[in-house]
C-alpha cells in the first residue's frame, strides 16, 4: 500500500477503485482473503469474489455512496466489518473495506 502506516495494522483494509476492482490490500487483508487468493485478489472486481446477494449489497454501497457496516461470527471468532466509499480531491473513488476481530462481548458506552 501506498501509505506505510496501514501496511501492518492489525485488521484488514482493502481498497477497491471506483468500479469495484480491488486496487490495495494490507498484510492482514492478504492474510485474512489467503484461500481466495490473497494478493491474486488485486486487480479483480468484488464482484467476482462475493456471492450474489453479498455483492448486491456493495452494489448498493456504490451506487448509494452511503457506509455500511455489520458484525460477523465465523469459527468462532466475531469480526467488525465496515464498508465506506473514499474520495480523491473530492471525487468518488471507490470503496474501503475494514474488517476486524472483536471479542465475542464488547463494551458500549453512550457519551455526551
Amino acid at each position: 500500500m501506498s501509505n506505510e502506516w496501514v501496511k501492518e495494522l492489525p485488521f484488514a483494509v482493502t481498497v477497491t477503485d471506483k468500479i469495484g476492482n480491488i486496487i490495495e490490500m494490507n498484510a492482514q487483508s492478504v492474510k485474512t482473503f489467503e484461500k481466495y487468493g490473497g494478493k491474486s485478489l488485486v486487480g479483480k472486481n468484488v464482484k467476482d469474489v462475493h456471492s450474489e446477494h453479498a455483492y448486491k449489497k456493495i452494489a448498493e454501497i456504490i451506487e448509494t455512496k452511503t457506509a455500511n457496516s455489520y458484525t460477523i461470527e465465523k469459527n468462532g471468532v466475531k469480526k467488525l466489518v465496515y464498508q465506506t466509499p473514499w474520495y480523491q480531491d473530492g471525487e468518488y473513488a471507490g470503496l474501503v473495506e475494514l474488517s476486524m476481530v472483536i471479542p465475542a462481548e464488547i463494551p458500549h458506552y453512550v457519551r455526551q
